[in-house]
C-alpha cells in the first residue's frame, strides 16, 4: 500500500540559499527515496514556484502569504495567522493522508476540529517564542522591537495551546525538553536533514579566523560586533567575518582594525574556501534553540570549531568542538587553539559523529516509522 504524505512548508524551499531551508529540502528526497508519495504545499513569498520540487512530489502546489493588516489577530502570532489558507485546507481535507507541518509557522489548522482526528506532525525548527525573544534582545529598531516583543508573548501562549495537538519532532535535544515542559505528550527528536556532505577538512593550519552567518540577522550582528570589541581588539590574531548583507556600521567597525577584514555576499563556493582556509571557525551563539548549519558547515569542511555552550545545547557535538563562554576564555582559547595543528585524529573523531547522527535515509525511515507508527 502506497504511502501518501501532505507536507506544509512556511516557504518555498527551495533555492537551499539559507540555513532555514536546508531540512525543508533535503528531507524531500530523502522521503522520497523511501517510498513515500510526497504532497507538498509551500507558502510563497517572493522566491517563486521552483520546478525542480516536482522532481520528488507527487503534487506542489503554492499558496500567497497574508500580508500584516489583512492577517492582523490578537489571537494568533502573525506567522500562523499569515499562513492561514482556505484553499489548503480545503485540499488536506480530500483524503486522510497524514500531515507534516514544517515549522510552528504552519499549524493554523490544528485550531480546526475537522483535523482533531487526523494523525498531524509538527516539525519544530526552534522553539518560536524563545527566539523571537532573543529577536527582541538584540535588533536596534525601536518598531522591530514591538514587534517581535509581541510576536513572543503570543507564541509563547500559542505554542501552549497546541502542544497536545499533534507529534512534534524536534532538531535538538533541548528543544525537545522545553516543549514536553510546556506541555506536550509526543514529542521526538530527529537530527537534521543536510545536503551529501562529506568531511572536507583538511590536516595542518589556516591563516586566519573566521565568524560566517546572515550578517543582516541582529544576533550575528552582535555576535561579531562582539568578537570585534571584546575580543579581537585585543589580540593580534588575523580575523575574517563573511556574510550577507552587513550594515554600514558593521562595515565601519571591521575596516577599522588592521588585523580585520569583512567578506560581503561571497558565493557558496567563495564560502566553503574560506572556511576551508581558516585555522579556527568562531560561532559564538545567544539562542540555545534550534542547531546551527554555520556550525554542520563548518564541522564538514573546516579546521578548528571554537562554540559556546548555546551553539551546541541540545546537540553530541560537544567532542567535535572546543568550549569558550567569556571574554577572556575566547581569547586565551584562541591563543591557544591558533599555534595548534588540526589533526588526522580530530577528522575521525568527526567522521564518525556526523555519520552516525546526520544520515538521511536512517532519519528519513525513522520519521516513516512515527508516521506510520511502526
Amino acid at each position: 500500500m502506497d504511502k501518501h504524505l501532505h507536507i506544509i512548508c512556511l516557504n518555498v524551499p527551495y533555492p537551499v540559499d539559507y540555513g532555514g531551508v536546508f531540512d525543508l529540502y533535503y528531507k524531500l528526497p530523502a522521503l522520497q527515496n523511501i517510498g513515500i508519495k510526497i504532497h507538498l504545499h509551500c507558502f510563497e513569498y517572493g522566491r517563486g514556484e521552483q520546478p525542480i520540487l516536482n522532481q520528488f512530489c507527487e503534487s506542489v502546489q503554492y499558496y500567497p502569504r497574508k500580508t500584516f493588516l489583512t492577517s492582523l489577530s490578537f489571537a494568533y502570532p502573525y506567522i500562523v495567522s499569515s499562513r492561514d489558507s482556505k484553499e489548503l485546507i480545503d485540499c488536506l481535507l480530500n483524503d486522510d493522508y497524514p500531515i507534516l507541518m514544517e515549522g510552528i509557522h504552519c499549524t493554523f489548522l490544528l485550531n480546526d476540529i475537522r483535523f482533531d482526528n487526523r494523525n498531524c506532525f509538527v516539525r519544530l525548527h526552534n522553539v518560536e517564542h524563545i527566539y523571537y525573544r532573543f529577536l527582541y534582545q538584540y535588533t536596534p529598531s525601536f518598531f522591530k522591537k514591538i514587534y517581535y516583543k509581541w510576536e513572543s508573548s503570543l507564541l509563547e501562549k500559542y505554542e501552549k495551546l497546541i502542544a497536545d495537538k499533534a507529534t512534534f519532532i524536534s532538531v535538538s535535544e533541548n528543544d525537545s525538553c522545553i516543549y514536553k515542559k510546556m506541555g506536550a505528550q509526543h514529542v521526538f527528536y530527529l537530527p537534521l536533514f543536510l545536503p551529501d556532505w562529506k568531511i572536507t577538512s583538511k590536516e595542518g593550519r589556516g591563516c586566519f579566523c573566521l565568524y560566517h552567518g546572515d550578517l543582516s540577522i541582529p544576533e550575528n550582528e552582535k555576535a561579531v560586533v562582539w568578537l570585534m570589541k571584546e575580543v579581537f581588539s585585543k589580540i593580534n590574531t588575523p580575523f575574517v567575518a563573511a556574510g550577507k548583507n552587513p550594515s554600514p556600521a558593521l562595515r565601519h567597525l571591521i575596516h577599522s582594525h588592521a588585523t580585520t577584514c569583512l567578506i560581503e555576499n561571497p558565493s557558496e563556493s567563495e564560502m566553503k574556501d574560506l572556511i576551508a582556509k581558516s585555522h579556527i571557525n568562531i560561532i559564538p551563539s545567544y539562542n540555545e534553540t534550534g542547531i546551527k548549519i554555520k556550525l554542520l558547515n563548518a564541522l564538514y569542511n573546516g579546521r578548528h570549531c571554537l562554540v559556546n555552550n548555546a551553539t551546541i545545547q541540545g546537540t553530541d557535538l560537544v567532542d567535535c568542538c572546543q568550549l569558550a563562554e567569556t571574554a577572556e576564555d575566547f581569547i586565551e582559547a584562541i591563543q591557544y587553539i591558533y599555534e595548534q595543528p588540526f589533526t588526522h585524529e580530530q577528522i575521525e573523531i568527526r567522521q564518525q559523529l556526523l555519520a552516525s547522527t546526520f544520515n538521511n535515509h536512517t532519519n528519513a525511515s525513522q520519521l516513516s516509522d512515527w508516521i506510520w507508527e511502526k
